[in-house]
């Protein structure tokens, strides 16, 4: 079999995908849904404090975008931060260390669930209020700009994406940000993971323009939907889209339609949802779909896939093991972190 993988025209309209990139996309995806079902073992177990936000459902968006990303391209996150972290790099088993609160995690143990960070990983963080995160995203797109036409520099220029969820759609930063964005041309991607509720609030009982995607009409950039359930539709639209800013042409808004599979955090009994609802999205689960495409095409076959749940798992079970073994913070650094510190 080729090492190229034509998609059908639906997806791709005739783009290749390398094989790679495609088993790649897989073990991905499936490394987020095994991080956070461990997430909720461990959470139970109480070996994990505060709120956790988990990602089941969402991954393809995950996947989708940041996968399509260079290593020097920044990524902004949202309290729901775990699994961006792992699909730009960031090691799971610093992120586990992270959410045990403990000194190897990759903020030390001082961010946990909600304020995952990693400065080598260009991970910008995650916010736990809601559009925190998209004037930071701004931020580094400006700076992006700034090293590019102020310093000169001469590499290619860096590409932030952006994740929010539709509820912070209806906030003052959101269209703020938007209009800086196209006003100063900036290599932004807004990455609007609408997965219909945000905590309580059904998307369409709160918003008189439920298609958020609409809304970047009003100021000049592209506003595209896509299905959030779709690894490779996503993929498709956030390529266009890195390219697009690479080359200077400004921002542009992604509206993935998605959905949860869990309550909002942990500590939702989540009753608020039918079960009508949540099961005809749970049909739609991104990770058996994309699997069951690469199965039935003959890109891959039952071994490979066996392989790649056997590496994950193992991962995570690493993971695991890593953040258990790993010391607490100590008293006598309490105030530290607080400043940079001398390289």
């Amino acid at each position: 079999m080729s090492d190229n993988i034509i998609l059908p025209s639906r997806l791709y309209d005739n783009s290749i995908v390398d094989y790679e990139t495609m088993l790649n996309l897989y073990q991905d995806m499936l490394l987020g849904r095994n991080f956070e079902d461990m997430c909720a073992q461990m959470y139970y177990r109480g070996k994990m404090f505060g709120f956790v936000h988990l990602y089941n459902g969402q991954e393809a968006v995950s996947t989708g975008v940041i996968k399509a990303l260079d290593n020097t391209d920044y990524v902004c996150s949202t309290y729901r931060d775990h699994v961006h972290a792992l699909s730009k790099g960031v090691p799971a088993s610093l992120v586990m260390a992270e959410l045990f609160g403990k000194e190897t995690g990759c903020s030390h143990g001082r961010g946990g669930s909600m304020h995952i960070f990693s400065a080598p990983h260009n991970f910008l963080g995650g916010f736990a209020f809601i559009g925190e995160g998209i004037p930071v995203a701004t931020g580094a797109a400006f700076q992006s700009v700034y090293r590019s036409q102020v310093l000169n520099e001469s590499k290619a220029i860096r590409v932030t994406a952006c994740f929010f969820g539709d509820g912070t759609s209806n906030n003052g930063q959101f269209f703020e940000c938007l209009n800086m964005a196209v006003l100063w041309k900036l290599p932004i991607i807004f990455i609007v993971e609408n997965n219909q509720w945000a905590i309580g609030m059904a998307h369409n009982r709160s918003s008189s323009s439920p298609e958020i995607h609409k809304k970047a009409a009003s100021f000049g950039l592209p506003g595209i939907e896509v299905d959030g359930m779709d690894v490779l539709a996503v993929r498709k639209v956030a390529c266009q889209a890195i390219h697009r800013a690479r080359q200077g042409e400004g921002p542009t808004l992604i509206e993935a339609l998605t959905y949860r599979f869990r309550g909002h955090s942990l500590a939702d009994p989540d009753e608020l949802r039918s079960r009508q609802e949540k099961e005809a999205w749970l049909a739609r689960d991104p990770i058996t779909s994309f699997k069951n495409y690469l199965l039935s095409n003959s890109i891959t076959n039952q071994s490979i896939i066996a392989e790649i749940n056997a590496k994950v798992k193992k991962e995570v079970d690493n993971a695991i093991e890593f953040a258990l073994s790993s010391p607490e913070p100590e008293v006598k650094d309490l105030k530290r972190y607080l400043f940079a510190e001398d390289l």
